[in-house]
């Protein structure tokens, strides 16, 4: 054997050992609890972990479904989790109350909540709810929501019925239990309703009055905001977006090879709903929009002050 050669090979017996006993790399590992059950909505993240831009980013994240959908910001604020997706109206009421999150991201940059009517029914524009029944799931937002929608043409939110459908909310309507809907998703309800043979009609809310937001954002909490887990994140969540806008079709197909149970036809419409909306700078954000928003909320009664933007709304670099 030749000396390079010799030297070769103990150079490559070395290589070996020392990749034998040296620990293996791991990933830091991200929690990140989610609004709801896995769908559409959450496109960016699937796609992010399944084409393997976290990974590309050094995080092994886990995304986790929530058995009760209210908890996940709570669950972050306490410490018992790393992100939450959360909303950005609820956002601005969990800041009012003192809780500690901070929005360090954006998933779906419109907002997708509206009125929904039957199309071929006998409601053709707001007005003509006068009188008549609408059902909601959740008190509060949504009832600021209706009364501006309503007030923009005459009507009070004291001219209607209000009736809690809980979450039943298309099934109310085309059953003829209410005349109406509030906080139906215009990527969901109306797809669902038009499987069934019952298509719906929707008023936008961003037409009607109310101020623009945020539908799905990303918190952390306040003093966690310089964990630079976040900022590679977002990085990793930006290139999952960017491919999912390019590649629709091959995105959708690792979305269903992780969650085959959604490959059905209203996910497949919602896919395609949703596709325009998520943000494609996850990171950014519109300062001028929240502050505009929380005015919104205080001047509807939904929270009493106006806490400072710099307090729950961050941009981490």
């Amino acid at each position: 054997m030749s000396r390079l050669k010799s030297m070769i090979t103990a150079a490559t017996i070395g290589a070996v050992a020392m990749g034998m006993t040296s620990p293996a790399f791991a990933a830091d590992k991200l929690t990140i609890l989610l609004d709801w059950f896995v769908n559409p909505d959450h496109a960016p993240l699937i796609v992010a972990k399944e084409k393997g831009f976290f990974a590309k980013h050094d995080l092994d994240v886990e995304l986790i479904e929530p058995a009760d959908p209210s908890a996940p910001p709570r669950l972050v604020a306490a410490g018992q989790g790393d992100v939450a997706v959360n909303y950005q109206p609820q956002l601005h009421v969990q800041a009012a109350e003192g809780l500690p999150l901070t929005r360090i991201g954006t998933l779906v940059a419109t907002p997708l909540n509206s009125l929904i009517v039957l199309k071929d029914g006998p409601i053709k524009e707001i007005a003509d709810l006068k009188g008549k029944k609408i059902g909601y799931s959740l008190a509060g937002f949504e009832d600021a929501l209706l009364g501006t929608m309503l007030g923009k043409y005459g009507v009070s939110i004291d001219d209607v019925e209000l009736v809690n459908v809980n979450f039943s909310l298309s099934p109310s309507l085309y059953s003829g239990q209410v005349d109406a809907i509030i906080g139906g998703y215009r990527n969901f309800e109306l797809n669902q309703m038009e499987i069934e043979g019952k298509p719906g009609k929707a008023f936008y809310v961003e037409e009607e009055g109310v101020p623009p937001y945020d539908e799905l954002i990303l918190t952390v909490r306040n003093d966690k905001t310089d964990d630079p887990r976040f900022a590679r994140m977002l990085a990793a969540l930006e290139e999952g977006v960017q491919y999912l806008v390019n590649h629709p079709d091959d995105s959708w197909q690792a979305f269903i090879a992780a969650y085959p149970n959604l490959d059905d036809e209203l996910n497949i419409k919602a896919w395609a709903d949703t596709l325009p909306r998520f943000a494609l700078r996850p990171a950014a954000v519109d300062r001028t929009r929240y502050a505009r928003f929380a005015d919104y909320l205080k001047d509807q009664g939904i929270i009493e002050t106006v806490p400072p933007l710099d307090s729950y709304v961050t941009v981490i670099e």
